[in-house]
């Protein structure tokens, strides 16, 4: 039996919420946009209305005023979406249980089994729209196909412009996907669409015609030898071939890697300062990391240089001799891999992770370090900040002008709760 799948998009979702949360903001144009005093002032989410005026996501909140000076600008509260999300999520799964988040806003489900009880697929879109609709007042455009490629571009290409906000993709409508401009598929950004182009590739059907061997051939010319699977993967997203199952993801049993990386209010050069963000970083990724039971074995930290343009930065790795957890360490690795590569000129993004996972019920003692004592202590720690808020205990080098832990505790990924 040929699998059925939907992929749903919450239409400008962050936008929408403050809709609905703002009834008279009903016909006015509202974007969903970070601190404009800070870098972080850029569009996260546009409704309708302010697209119209040319407003796009991404752009500086700057930029976005001087095509609409009536723009309604509000900040983002994460938090809220984060539950209207959890509640559409819980939509889905009264049509099926095999629901997989793609992100905040797109969720994919195979109702393959639920065509008996609710009705063809389009009936069951149809029945989905009206549901969040009616109980969170935010619109939702709905992809159909036999898997989760087609699904998605069946939502992205058709259903997010047309009316009914639904549209059915399957292998009989290749013939339509094949006509569209290459930087239409999914995984193709402009910069791949231009590469494309040199290649005389100028359609989705170009990419599909093309025998695979002739394909990787043309990017290797172009890439090197190493870019054969990235041509497999555009051939057989061109020619809808996707054998991936929709997974609920409640579990994260293969979880590679943990880590945090922080956008800097301005440019951080001086030594001390940068320092205190390791730290910060590394409790954050220790914390993370004791919460879920991991050690790991391999620290890696780098940065993004200031000038976002020319895309400087670096990001290293080394081993440690032992998997750890415990925040001092994991700083004092990053640490010392930082200032081994770090050129000296200001950056604007650091990030420190660890990888090489492994359990945290086993691990070696040692002679000279009471590692047990420290690990008790860092797990008391993690309880009153859990109970209490993350700011109830803070290391006296947070309170430091260039800290960052007090402003970030009030935020989720980045942006206000």
């Amino acid at each position: 039996m040929q699998r059925v799948i939907l992929l749903a998009d919450c239409q400008s979702f962050y936008a929408s919420v403050e809709k609905a949360a703002h009834p008279e903001y009903k016909d006015r144009p509202v974007v969903v946009a970070g601190d404009p005093a800070r870098r972080s002032g850029i569009i996260l989410a546009a409704c309708p209305i302010a697209k119209q005026y040319g407003v796009t996501t991404a752009e500086r909140l700057g930029e976005a005023l001087g095509k609409c000076p009536e723009l309604i600008v509000v900040r983002p509260r994460m938090q809220t979406y984060i539950d209207v999300s959890i509640q559409i999520t819980g939509i889905y799964e009264s049509f099926t249980d095999l629901v997989e988040p793609f992100s905040i806003d797109e969720q994919f489900l195979d109702v393959t089994g639920s065509l008996s009880y609710f009705g063809s697929a389009e009936e069951i879109a149809r029945q989905i729209q009206h549901k969040i609709q009616v109980e969170t007042n935010v619109w939702t455009r709905v992809g159909i196909g036999p898997n989760k490629m087609l699904a998605k571009m069946a939502t992205d290409i058709w259903a997010k412009k047309n009316g009914s906000g639904i549209f059915t993709l399957d292998e009989e409508g290749l013939e339509l996907l094949w006509e569209q401009p290459v930087q239409k598929m999914y995984g193709v950004g402009s910069r791949m669409a231009a590469h494309f182009a040199r290649m005389n590739i100028h359609t989705i059907g170009d990419i599909a015609k093309l025998p695979l061997a002739e394909l990787k051939r043309r990017m290797r010319v172009r890439f090197g030898k190493n870019s054969d699977i990235q041509a497999e993967l555009y051939w057989q997203t061109a020619r809808g071939i996707d054998p991936s199952p929709v997974r609920p993801r409640t579990l994260f049993d293969d979880q590679q890697a943990l880590g945090h990386q922080m956008t800097l209010p301005r440019d951080y050069g001086r030594k001390e300062d940068i320092d205190v963000i390791l730290l910060e970083l590394s409790e954050e990724v220790g914390r993370r990391c004791r919460a879920k039971g991991y050690m790991g074995r391999v620290v890696s930290a780098g940065a993004r240089g200031a000038d976002y343009e020319r895309g400087t930065g670096f990001y290293r790795q080394t081993t440690l001799p032992d998997p750890t957890n415990i925040t001092k360490e994991i700083y004092e690795s990053a640490r010392r891999l930082f200032h081994l590569h770090w050129d000296g000129q200001p950056v604007r993004r650091i990030g420190v992770t660890l990888s090489g996972l492994c359990s945290d019920s086993e691990y070696q003692l040692t002679l000279f370090d009471n590692k047990e004592k420290t690990r008790r202590l860092e797990r008391v720690t993690d309880a009153i900040n859990s109970r209490f808020g993350r700011t109830a205990l803070l290391r006296a080098s947070s309170k430091l002008d260039s800290a960052q832990a007090h402003e970030r505790s009030a935020k989720i990924g980045g942006h206000y709760k």
